[in-house]
């Protein structure tokens, strides 16, 4: 970390992401504080997610790679009964029906997707195809190419709250929660979407150790700097 306030700021920030903010929202409200253009982020988490995002500054951004390819630990929950366009709650309504949800039937949809497992890429998220994002081309009603990866998922808890289930999963880097719940529905043949998400680790980092980024908004120049590493 510069100690010197004059020179060009680097290094790493531990962000609380607050819900409906984007990944980019915190990256300007970063770049506005320390008056830096050279500020990015380590991996996505949509508007409707919460927690950890971890923040690069100056010539720290070249370290982008290195946290890309950690495992992440998320918390959420997923609604059965009800598809979106986009998989989670943020996106337009396409089916709701009411669904009784039974145990047996969720733990064989768990096992089914557990470990490596070939997950589609949401229609709605920034992956390119052909030079052209996904969420562009969703957006502008044209055809969405599938695009699929193979992801490690290890479900650390699961529980039945009526129509919905409430997750802690540990996954590999790439892994799309919002696939998960939809592949969920599918399997089910009822139907379902992300309805809550927490990013609580990026590898050996916590989300306990972050900053909020309201918090942020409201800190001087100097004191954001201490918190660089």
């Amino acid at each position: 970390m510069i100690k010197n306030l004059r020179a060009e700021p680097y290094g790493v920030l531990f962000i609380d992401k607050s819900p409906k903010l984007t990944s980019h929202d915190v990256v300007d409200i970063i770049r506005k504080k320390l008056k830096i253009k050279r500020v990015g982020h380590t991996g996505t988490l949509d508007p409707l997610a919460t927690g950890l995002l971890i923040i690069l500054v100056g010539k720290s951004t070249k370290m982008q790679d290195k946290f890309q390819k950690l495992d992440k630990v998320y918390e959420g929950n997923i609604k059965f009964g009800t598809e979106t366009d986009t998989w989670d709650t943020d996106g337009k309504i396409l089916k709701q029906i009411k669904v009784e949800i039974m145990e047996k039937s969720v733990k064989s949809a768990i096992d089914l997707l557990s470990g490596n497992i070939i997950q589609q890429v949401p229609p709605y998220s920034a992956v390119k195809y052909k030079g052209q994002t996904l969420y562009k081309l969703a957006r502008q009603n044209k055809s969405v190419p599938s695009i699929n990866r193979v992801v490690n998922v290890n479900w650390l808890d699961w529980r039945i709250r009526g129509e919905n289930l409430g997750f802690k999963i540990k996954c590999s880097s790439g892994t799309y929660i919002r696939s998960i719940a939809h592949q969920m529905g599918v399997l089910l043949g009822c139907g379902g979407t992300l309805s809550e998400l927490r990013r609580l680790n990026i590898g050996e980092y916590s989300v306990k150790d972050a900053v909020k980024d309201k918090d942020i908004e409201k800190m001087e120049y100097s004191a954001i700097i201490k918190l660089l590493k």
